[in-house]
C-alpha cells in the first residue's frame, strides 16, 4: 500500500473509533486480560475490569498499577499519566456494572462454552451499540457468537502477549460479523496506537496459521537426526535471520501452551499432514519439561547448566578457486562475496543449473530439494535471507561425498567469514525448508481470502518478529523457487506434507513473464 493510501485509510478509521470517553470493559484478569486493560487505559479510556474468581482483580489492577510505575521509572510515562490511568480502573462486582461499556473484551479460559455463555449474558446487560470481542487465539469467533442473537457486533481482537509492548492486533470477522463493526474495531485499535490486520476466521488466523512450519519443520528435522536443536536454532538466526529459533522459542512460549495451538490448527484443519504435531515435543510436555516456566524443555535452564553448543566445522583450507556455472540466483550476492574474499572466481555459463566446481572436482550447490545422496560427489549449501549479513552456513553432504570436496566447500564459507554447520543428508535442509513451507501456507491464506499480502507480512513481523514476511521472502527469491523446492521434498518424502498447494502452484505461473508458459495445445 503507498503511504498516500494508508494515510487515506488511516483518515477513513479516525472518525470510526470509540472515543476516548467511553467505557472499554475486560472480562478476565490473567495476563492477557491486564495487558488489554493496561493498553485501553493509557489510551484515556475509564476501564472496568471483572472476574469470577474473588480477590482476582483487586490483584490485577495492583499488577497493572505497579507497571504503570515502571513506565514512569523508565521516562516512558509521566507520574501525572501515570495517576490519571489508574484513577480510570475500576474494578467490578459483577457483570452488570458493564452495562455502559462502549466495548467488552474477553480474556478468559480457551472453552467455547465458557465464552458462550459468558456473551450470551452480556448481550443482555450491555447496550445496543456495544461491540463485543473476543481475544481467542484458538476457537472460532463465528462459533463463539453463534451464541448471540445479534452476532453482526462480535469481532475478534487477537493481542499478542505481553499487550502493552506488542503491536500487532488481529482483527477477525466472523462469518456473522458486520462491516461497521469490523471498521469500528479497526479504528480504535489503531487509535490505541497498536497496528491493526484484517483477517477471516479460519483455523489459526493469520499467525498461528503460517507460524507452525518454523516450529513443525526443526522438530521433524530434529526427530530424521539431521541436527541437534542448538545447531538447528544457530543456523536459523545466523542464516535465516530469526530473532530467536524454534527450540529456544518454543521453551520461552511453553511447550504445552505451543504444542496445543499446533494441535488446535491440525485439529481444524481435518488433521491435514501440513499441520502434523510433533511426537517429540508431545513426549515433553507428557514429561513435564515444559521450557523455562518448569526449568527444563529442550534445553535445561537450571542453575549452572551449560547451554550446548551449535556444531561449528573445525577451521579448513579454503580451496585456491572455484568455476561458477550459472549465477547462483537462490543466493544473490554470493558470487561478489567470493570474488572480495581472495578465491580466485572462474565464470562459466551454464544453460541449466547452477552450481559451484571445486577443485576437487566436486560440486558445491544451492539447496533444491534434492539430496547429495543422489549425486557422486556434492554438497549443499543452505538459504541465507542475506548472504552477506549471514554469520553462519549449513552445508549437508551424503555419506560417500569425497572428503576433500566437504573441506573446501567448509574451507570456501569460512573464507567469507561465516561459521559452518555440516548436517546430515537432507532434502530441502533448514531454512530453505522452513521458508518454503511458510510461503506455500501464506499462499494459501491469501487465495483463501484469510488476509492480503501485505497484512500477513505485516502479521509475521510484527506478531512473531520474523526478519520478513513470507511473502515478501517468495518475491526476492526467484520466480518457482519455493514451489520447485517443496515438489522436490514431497517426492522424497510422500504423504503430501510438503505437497505445494495449488495456490502456489497459480501464484508462480501467474508471475512468470510473457512468453514463460507452454501452449495448451501443445
Amino acid at each position: 500500500m503507498s503511504t498516500s493510501a494508508v494515510e487515506q485509510n488511516t483518515d477513513a478509521l479516525r472518525g470510526a473509533a470509540i472515543d476516548p470517553d467511553r467505557v472499554v470493559a475486560v472480562v478476565g484478569t490473567g495476563a492477557m486480560g491486564q495487558g488489554i486493560a493496561q493498553v485501553a487505559l493509557v489510551a484515556g479510556h475509564p476501564v472496568r475490569l471483572y472476574d469470577t474468581l474473588p480477590g482476582r482483580v483487586g490483584e490485577a489492577a495492583a499488577a497493572i498499577g505497579a507497571r504503570l510505575d515502571r513506565q514512569v521509572d523508565k521516562g516512558r510515562m509521566t507520574a501525572a499519566d501515570r495517576d490519571a490511568a489508574r484513577a480510570r480502573l475500576h474494578p467490578a462486582a459483577g457483570l452488570a456494572e458493564l452495562s455502559d461499556a462502549a466495548l467488552v473484551v474477553e480474556a478468559v479460559v480457551e472453552r467455547l462454552s465458557v465464552k458462550q455463555e459468558l456473551f450470551r449474558e452480556l448481550e443482555g446487560i450491555v447496550s445496543d451499540d456495544c461491540l463485543l470481542a473476543t481475544n481467542t487465539s484458538s476457537l472460532s469467533v463465528t462459533a463463539v457468537a453463534g451464541a448471540l442473537s445479534r452476532p453482526g457486533r462480535f469481532v475478534g481482537l487477537h493481542f499478542f502477549n505481553p499487550a502493552p509492548l506488542l503491536p500487532l492486533v488481529e482483527v477477525v470477522s466472523g462469518t456473522a460479523t458486520g462491516a461497521d463493526a469490523a471498521r469500528r474495531a479497526l479504528a480504535t485499535v489503531t487509535a490505541w496506537g497498536k497496528t491493526p490486520v484484517s483477517c477471516a476466521d479460519l483455523p489459526g488466523f493469520i499467525v498461528n496459521r503460517i507460524a507452525r512450519p518454523f516450529y513443525a519443520e526443526a522438530f521433524a528435522l530434529l526427530e530424521d537426526r539431521v541436527a541437534d536443536p542448538a545447531t538447528l536454532d544457530a543456523v536459523l538466526r545466523e542464516s535465516g535471520g530469526f530473532r530467536m529459533g524454534p527450540f529456544e522459542l518454543t521453551d520461552l512460549i511453553g511447550q504445552d501452551v505451543n504444542e496445543a495451538v499446533t494441535r488446535s490448527v491440525w485439529e481444524s484443519f481435518f488433521r491435514s499432514p501440513k499441520f502434523i504435531p510433533s511426537l517429540l515435543q508431545r513426549r515433553l510436555v507428557e514429561a513435564g519439561s515444559l521450557g523455562r516456566k518448569s526449568g527444563r524443555g529442550w534445553y535445561d535452564y537450571a542453575d549452572g547448566a551449560e547451554r550446548p553448543r551449535p556444531h561449528t566445522a573445525a577451521p579448513a583450507a579454503p580451496p585456491a578457486y572455484v568455476v561458477a556455472e550459472g549465477e547462483l540466483d537462490p543466493a544473490p550476492g554470493l558470487l561478489e562475496l567470493i570474488a572480495e574474499s581472495g578465491v580466485t572466481l572462474r565464470r562459466e555459463p551454464e544453460d541449466e543449473g547452477t552450481r559451484l566446481i571445486l577443485p576437487s572436482g566436486g560440486q558445491l550447490v544451492p539447496v533444491d530439494g534434492q539430496t547429495a545422496a543422489e549425486y557422486r560427489d556434492v554438497v549443499y549449501f543452505d538459504l541465507a535471507l542475506d548472504y552477506r549479513a549471514a554469520t553462519r552456513i549449513a552445508l549437508s553432504a551424503a555419506p560417500h561425498t569425497g572428503e576433500r570436496t566437504l573441506q573446501e566447500a567448509v574451507g570456501l564459507f569460512q573464507a567469507l567469514g561465516k561459521k559452518v554447520s555440516v548436517i546430515k543428508d537432507a532434502p530441502g535442509m533448514i531454512v530453505a525448508r522452513t521458508v518454503a513451507m511458510m510461503i506455500d501456507l501464506a499462499t494459501d491464506a491469501v487465495a483463501k481470502g484469510v488476509a492480503t499480502e501485505e497484512d500477513i507480512d505485516t502479521a509475521m513481523r510484527l506478531g512473531v518478529n520474523y526478519p520478513v514476511g513470507p511473502l515478501e521472502w517468495n518475491r526476492k527469491l526467484p520466480l518457482g523457487y519455493a514451489h520447485e523446492l517443496l515438489e522436490s521434498v514431497d517426492e522424497r518424502v510422500p504423504g503430501g506434507r510438503y505437497a505445494p498447494g495449488l495456490a502456489l502452484f497459480l501464484h508462480t505461473h501467474a508471475s512468470a513473464p510473457d512468453g514463460e508458459g507452454s501452449d495448451p495445445d501443445s
